[in-house]
């Protein structure tokens, strides 16, 4: 415990100095929210909803947390320490190359969890938003998608060679998922044919998953989406264990 203790405080450090996540996992996502709200505010999602465009987004807004942190930050971190011998040299020291990784995983999820606590407030104190459904359902929905989504990110940064190739791949994944999920353009306003192209991302589910526990909607409504972010977690943890190279 000491040593993960030690090594979180300075891995912690490092990640707000670098203030790539702390602007793209929690700036953004509540900058996203604050334009969705100044633009439809508590208007009707569409002609005929019971909910508001803020209470219908919020699954999405806090998807943009979680995919910033494990599509670009913990994947990238772990490429440039295997990439600077990092890892190799922490194979030799009391810390070892997994409790590393779990700091990381640890850290970025911090920074989800900032950000979703942060959405909350805002849209709470601004929009009067009030969520729906159980706030346990959602807590699980939200660890399904974190690790469903940090799963791609292990996976890419362990079938990449180097970290030019990693930043690549992260970046390649992260854009995509990040305007064509429905996380930062709503899903509900985009045509037919773009909405079954959007399906395919594992983030889109993800959000539909947030957004369906977030609104109350049965469970049957998304049992398509825990199913596909199960499967996408199973093989991507495999394949991440299949390819992972410490050095």
């Amino acid at each position: 415990m000491k040593a993960f203790n030690t090594l979180f405080r300075i891995e912690l450090k490092l990640s707000i100095r670098d203030m790539n996540i702390p602007i793209f996992g929690i700036a953004l996502p509540i900058i996203v929210a604050v334009v969705i709200g100044l633009v439809s505010g508590n208007k009707p999602a569409f002609e005929g909803a019971d909910y508001s465009m803020i209470t219908v987004s919020f699954g999405a807004f806090t998807a943009i947390a979680i995919c910033a942190t494990g599509l670009m930050g913990m994947p990238l971190t772990v490429a440039d320490y295997r990439h600077k011998k990092v890892l190799k040299r922490y194979m030799v020291t009391p810390v070892s190359p997994a409790l590393l990784l779990l700091v990381q995983f640890v850290i970025n999820l911090i920074m989800s969890v900032i950000s979703l606590v942060l959405l909350y407030f805002i849209c709470t104190l601004f929009w009067d938003y009030h969520m729906a459904g159980n706030i346990g359902w959602f807590l699980l929905s939200y660890l399904l998608v974190v690790l469903s989504i940090y799963s791609i990110g292990m996976m890419l940064a362990s079938i990449a060679p180097n970290l030019k190739t990693a930043n690549l791949l992260c970046t390649l994944v992260y854009f995509p998922m990040l305007f064509f999920s429905g996380a930062t353009i709503p899903y509900e306003i985009m045509p037919k044919g773009a909405q079954v192209v959007m399906d395919v991302l594992p983030l889109t589910q993800g959000i539909k998953l947030l957004k369906g526990t977030s609104l109350g909607l049965p469970i049957e409504n998304t049992i398509i989406s825990i199913v596909i972010l199960g499967a996408v977690s199973l093989i991507c943890m495999v394949l991440s264990l299949k390819f992972f190279r410490w050095e």
